[in-house]
């Protein structure tokens, strides 16, 4: 009981010193009636706060317990300093002294944040202009200062806040910062593992030790959610292998006395490891067991593996859903057997009820018309409910690039248990573009690109923009206009206006230009929900400009056909492209074949082309990638093939290593003509960059190219092959994606052009 005493005694003279201060603060005052309610010292706030918190209103009796309850309720409006009640006859007058106010907050020494960032940062803990300003804000607001530092693993930061009085009561607040070095993790060790090497399972991991690359990839700097991301991955890493007993135990970080390295212990039970003895289906499948059956993905005498499992369950209920049973649940039971480490599954099903679909709605798109969502719809209202075709239309309509978020979400109607509502909610996004940019790449030199599209106009759905490029070899001025749903039945029209001038790359013969103009009409019909078929017609005419060393092929077509041509190309073509990622992908195939066909006006001729790319993943870091492209021209109607329609090969985007453009036939002065046919077959082995962990922005990448091309009269031939390896770098840069590559020939002929260093902004495989 001594104990207490002081505890007691402490809080009991807080409690009088309280009551001392707002009896003082009313000393005095006789009850009266009030007749009046004054205020003074008012600058900002405005009188109608005072009166609102006074517990008095005129007529009124005054006391001294009525006093001090209006003295606290003042207070705890946070708006004053210091309070006071005084009486002028029957006028109650109230004294107040305002709070200064934040005028301007202020940061020094930032470097690892945007201010603006850190401003808002300052608003959620209310440190904002015009706010009341006390100690007790400040130093929450260094607090949550502090603790955006330790977020950067930036422990050391200090914080030291200075305030500055300014006019009207104001107060500039000003948190310089000394943010210190980072604190870097130092060791990552993992304890209890027997069945895995702690370099493996480290090696699974986001976070670590560092390397020459960490300040860019900053993958030694600890954060909370991203060891917690780890963790889940050495879970899910364990459950898939068979371990289903694996558990982590503890987690133990620890920081250095100077604040500068971290140490992380993961402390791990493994358990057993058990194989699956069988697998049975328990509940009510439909009268379908076969079908279930067969989307089964787990194989009795393997291990057990959890992805297996979940992609199983999840299998089964969208199944369910696509006939139309919305709620079904499946659930895994596992029937353990420990003496021998095996494991029996038992899959129920419980497929609920079968719902219709009564309504669709669409949130969160202000701008873009419900139209545009609801053509990409494959599930319709009032019919069954249907998980696939749900799901078709959600991507469908993520893929239109119009929102950066789309999700579907199932609601019950009220009263109608067979009936469901869908709540499509979008979150758009700025679907206009301006780009203004330069590009460097060894062919190229420098040029100019600028473009402005607006891909939902209106909020249509349609595309509009003006393409503009310049360079020292080819110069482009391309508007275009799509309408993705130029009929109900999804067929695409694009129109086409463009300008070209092309001029030879180095080597290629000397001074002269090729001027292309003209327009072309393309539609795009889709026969499947991945397959479309192109078909379209153009109009172009190509000026032949004569110059200094212009190549004798050229003279001739000019001389016998005209220096001017004119082409009426018909397309077709194809295309179906399911890899994960058009910029950096790893899984997945890219394949096309195109067409053009010109039976009409100076130039007749036929062109086609074939294209295959495939992704293979061979772990989560590595990926192997394949590229094989054909093309071939052939002119018609007793004319050869024009001359400005020829294939080109060599350089970033064919056979590395050979400068831009310069395989195939050459003229008798030694000009590169490209060819009627083309060859290239390109193999990748791609990789995280040494240093950056698992990151995908950056990657190394080793290559084998083969390919050439062949004129009209050149068979093809596997002897005219020219053949490189060579090393590379991708990076997916601020100004788009990068390629670095450095090519060493292999098979090569006499007078070839080689350029083993060779980088453009732009994808190139």
């Amino acid at each position: 009981m001594k104990k207490l005493f002081p505890a007691l005694g402490v809080r009991t003279a807080l409690t009088a010193a309280t009551l001392v201060f707002v009896a003082q603060a009313a000393w005095a005052l006789q009850p009266f009636k009030v007749q009046d309610i004054r205020v003074e010292g008012l600058q900002r706030v405005e009188p109608g706060t005072i009166f609102a918190s006074l517990p008095l209103r005129i007529g009124d009796e005054y006391t001294d317990e009525k006093g001090a309850a209006a003295i606290r309720a003042l207070f705890a409006l946070g708006l004053f300093k210091d309070v006071k009640l005084e009486a002028q006859g029957t006028v109650l007058v109230v004294v107040v002294q305002e709070r200064p106010t934040i005028a301007e907050v202020e940061f020094a020494g930032i470097k690892e944040f945007d201010k603006d960032q850190l401003k808002k940062a300052m608003r959620a803990v209310g440190v904002v202009d015009g706010r009341a300003f006390d100690k007790a804000l400040a130093d929450r607001a260094e607090q949550e200062l502090k603790r955006q530092y330790i977020n950067k693993s930036l422990y050391g930061a200090e914080v030291v806040t200075t305030v500055t009085p300014v006019e009207r009561n104001r107060v500039n607040l000003t948190f310089t910062v000394t943010e210190g070095e980072p604190a870097r993790i130092k060791e990552i060790s993992i304890v209890g593992n027997h069945a895995f090497s702690e370099s493996t399972l480290t090696d699974l991991f986001d976070l670590d030790t560092g390397g020459w690359l960490s300040w860019y990839t900053k993958s030694d700097r600890y954060a909370r959610a991203k060891l917690n991301a780890d963790l889940e991955t050495l879970r899910s890493y364990y459950l898939a292998r068979g371990y289903m007993e694996f558990r982590i135990d503890s987690t133990q970080v620890a920081l250095s006395p100077d604040k500068q390295s971290i140490s992380i212990i993961v402390n791990i039970t493994e358990g057993p490891r058990y194989v699956v003895s069988g697998v049975t289906l328990a509940g009510n499948y439909l009268d379908r067991e076969d079908e279930f059956k067969s989307l089964v993905t787990i194989k009795p005498g393997e291990p057990y593996n959890a992805d297996l499992v979940t992609q199983t369950t999840k299998a089964f209920t969208d199944h369910f859903g696509s006939f139309g049973y919305a709620f079904a649940r499946v659930e895994a039971v596992p029937e353990i057997d420990h003496e021998n480490n095996r494991v029996q599954l038992e899959l129920r099903a419980d497929p609920s009820r079968r719902a219709y679909v009564r309504r669709i709605n669409i949130e969160g798109n202000n701008r873009t018309r419900d139209e545009v969502v609801r053509r990409e719809f494959r599930q319709y209202e009032a019919s069954w409910y249907n998980g696939d075709k749900i799901k078709l239309s959600r991507d469908r309509v993520d893929r239109l690039g119009y929102f950066t978020e789309v999700n579907v979400e199932t609601q019950e109607v009220p009263g109608a248990p067979d009936q469901v509502d869908l709540v499509v909610h979008v979150t758009e996004k700025p679907t206009g573009m301006i780009q203004i940019g330069a590009g460097y790449s060894t062919a190229e030199k420098l040029s100019f690109t600028f473009g402005i599209k607006q891909e939902n106009v209106f909020g249509s759905g349609n595309t509009l923009g003006i393409d503009l490029n310049t360079g020292k070899y080819n110069r482009t001025i391309v508007l275009s206009t799509t309408d993705p749903y130029f009929t109900q039945d999804g067929i695409s029209r694009t129109l086409d206006v463009f300008y070209r001038t092309q001029r030879p790359y180095q080597y290629q013969g000397g001074d002269y230009s090729l001027v292309s103009e003209g327009g072309s009409i393309k539609f795009g019909v889709p026969f499947s929900e991945v397959d479309t078929v192109y078909f379209g017609a153009g109009l172009e005419r190509t000026r032949i400009k004569a110059g200094t060393n212009i190549p004798a092929a050229y003279l001739a077509y000019a001389d016998k056909y005209g220096s001017s041509s004119f082409a009426v190309p018909l397309t077709i073509g194809w295309s179906r492209d399911d890899r994960d990622s058009a910029l950096a992908p790893s899984t997945g195939r890219l394949m096309k074949l195109t067409s053009e066909l010109s039976l009409a006006g100076d130039a007749r001729y036929a062109k086609a082309g074939a294209q295959y790319q495939q992704y293979i993943p061979l772990t989560k870091r590595y990926t192997l990638a394949f590229n094989g492209e054909i093309g071939y021209g052939k002119g018609l109607g007793g004319r050869p093939f024009p001359v400005f329609k020829n294939y080109y090969s060599g350089g970033l985007g064919s056979v590395r290593g050979f400068d831009q453009g310069t395989l195939g036939p050459r003229d008798v002065t030694g000009a590169i003509l490209g060819g009627t046919k083309k060859i290239t077959l390109n193999t990748e082995f791609m990789a995280p960059f040494p240093g950056a962990g698992n990151d995908r922005t950056l990657r190394w990448f080793t290559f084998i190219d083969v390919g050439n091309v062949y004129g009209d009269n050149e068979p093809w031939s596997l002897k005219g092959m020219r053949a490189s390896v060579g090393i590379g770098l991708s990076w997916i840069s601020p100004l788009g994606p990068l390629s670095l590559a450095w090519g060493q020939p292999i098979r090569k002929f006499a007078g070839d052009k080689i350029q083993r260093l060779q980088f453009q902004i732009g994808t190139s495989f």
